[in-house]
């Protein structure tokens, strides 16, 4: 259980610093236009080349995680990226985030605990 939380730990880093850059290259994008220049724009944007990177290596990280583990135990754990974007998004945003999101970010947290001692 210890490698699976770790491994889910890792898995939900890459899938959060993915989001993170997706949202920091799409800041750097001008309005969204069907043009040859706007998806060169996009394909060369190491922001967003970034993300791409980042999410390749959650996927793979997520291949071995469901090849060694219960699919009904390790889904629910990805929701801990939850918590990592909430916390980016005050830290690195510096986003106000509401009491109501901080209850469920806890209530995420809770069910990720008690998801791990109830198999022991």
């Amino acid at each position: 259980m210890f490698k699976l939380i770790c491994c889910s730990l890792i898995q939900c880093s890459f899938l959060a610093v993915g989001q993170v850059l997706l949202k920091m290259g799409l800041g750097q994008t001008g309005p969204f236009k069907w043009t040859l220049s706007y998806f060169r724009d996009i394909f060369t944007n190491w922001w967003l080349v970034g993300s791409g990177l980042s999410m390749i290596a959650a996927t793979i990280l997520w291949f071995y995680i469901l090849k060694h583990n219960d699919l009904s135990l390790a889904y629910p754990l990805i929701s801990i990226s939850y918590i990592f974007g909430t916390l980016a998004a005050v830290f690195i945003f510096h986003e106000t985030v509401p009491l109501t999101r901080w209850i469920g970010v806890f209530l995420i947290m809770v069910g990720v605990a008690f998801l791990a001692k109830s198999t022991g």
